[in-house]
């Protein structure tokens, strides 16, 4: 095997598709392993951060704890892909003989900045179940999430998935998606050169509204969304809600591998439609996904109402590195509770879904 070196890279640019990182509290500090000749074998991205905002794995009663006995909790490093809550590899390696060599080398520069820099702790979120693992072994408590994803069974059609669904759920879902057209709205799923520069502007005034009601602050420019469109085309998916020729509502997708991300959804202020966001959120982006062919829809965390329409909970995992003794081994015993809880959660919700007894226990 070749010298392996780790360093952290200069903070980059990348963040000035949202705000400075000033701003933002996530300052870049991102992880390359090198060999003697300067190729690139492993990189991590890694965030100095200053809050717990934009992971969406909540640690704000651990940040309570570390206060409330006069210790400090931020700031802390975070790897991750921010504002997105998608499970993948986060320690991207090379494919090379001495693969896990590498891995082994960025994992102990990670703990080591973390101690040298005298931070509470290091945190790696939405990781893969295998790579959860192997950070296990290496003195990192798991932690355990749900979310809620579709699953295709090689439908045809929206009608073939809704006969897989219990009667009581069938008629549910086709009462609201009568109320679509009972307003007077029309849906259109719109992608690459189909969204237009006035589709991004009026998508950032519905973001901002969300924005606004939900969070207080957005993080995301007007230009992200253009520059997204442009740069990724055919992967962007923008469901609109049209009543005439006015848009009143849209749910952004990505599109990635044979998956659809649902990510961002926001209307007019001071508008209701019943049903709509369904509509827009979950039962086209289930109609997108037969059409084009794909096994996937992750329509992210929490909400419980998610399930009657056909998305069912998955575990997604997050792993954490806590510098303090007395604080590693109280969380330690605390993710052994919850996570005890939260198994039991999604066997209930499994048992009692909303399909046919034939489909849920395939």
């Amino acid at each position: 095997m070749a010298a392996v070196a780790a360093s952290c890279c200069k903070p980059s640019s990348f963040l000035g598709q949202f705000h400075s990182p000033s701003e933002t509290g996530w300052m870049p500090r991102h992880m390359i392993a090198k060999d003697e000749c300067e190729n690139i074998l492993g990189v991590v991205p890694l965030y100095l951060k200053s809050h717990s905002y934009g992971e969406f794995v909540f640690d704000h009663s651990w940040a309570d704890a570390y206060y409330s006995f006069g210790a400090k909790y931020y700031p802390k490093l975070q790897c991750c892909v921010p504002f997105t809550p998608v499970t993948g590899p986060r320690i991207l390696i090379r494919n090379t003989s001495f693969k896990d060599q590498v891995f082994d080398v960025l994992v102990s520069a990670l703990k080591d900045l973390t101690a040298k820099s005298q931070l509470s702790s290091l945190h790696i979120t939405f990781p893969s179940e295998i790579e959860c693992q192997k950070l296990k072994g290496k003195g990192f408590l798991q932690r355990i999430g749900m979310q809620y994803h579709w699953k295709n069974r090689n439908y045809k059609n929206f009608d073939e998935f809704l006969m897989d669904m219990k009667q009581s759920k069938r008629k549910n879902i086709r009462q609201e998606r009568k109320k679509i057209s009972v307003q007077n709205l029309t849906m259109k799923r719109l992608r690459g050169y189909e969204i237009k520069a006035k589709h991004w502007d009026t998508f950032y005034k519905f973001y901002r509204n969300t924005a606004d009601n939900k969070w207080g602050s957005p993080y995301l420019t007007r230009d992200f969304f253009h520059n997204m469109g442009s740069k990724m085309g055919d992967q962007v998916l923008l469901v609109v809600a049209e009543e005439g020729e006015e848009l009143v509502a849209g749910a952004l997708n990505l599109i990635g591998g044979d998956t659809l991300f649902g990510r961002l959804w926001g209307c007019q202020p001071r508008t209701y439609y019943p049903s709509l966001h369904f509509e827009a959120c979950y039962y086209q982006a289930i109609e997108a996904a037969i059409e084009l062919g794909l096994n996937t829809v992750e329509a992210g965390a929490q909400g419980d109402h998610k399930i009657q329409r056909g998305y069912l909970p998955v575990t997604t995992y997050s792993c954490h590195y806590l510098m303090d003794e007395g604080f590693r081994k109280a969380i330690e015993d605390f993710l052994v509770r919850e996570s005890s809880q939260v198994r039991l959660v999604m066997k209930l919700l499994h048992d009692s879904g909303p399909y046919k007894e034939v489909i849920q226990q395939t």
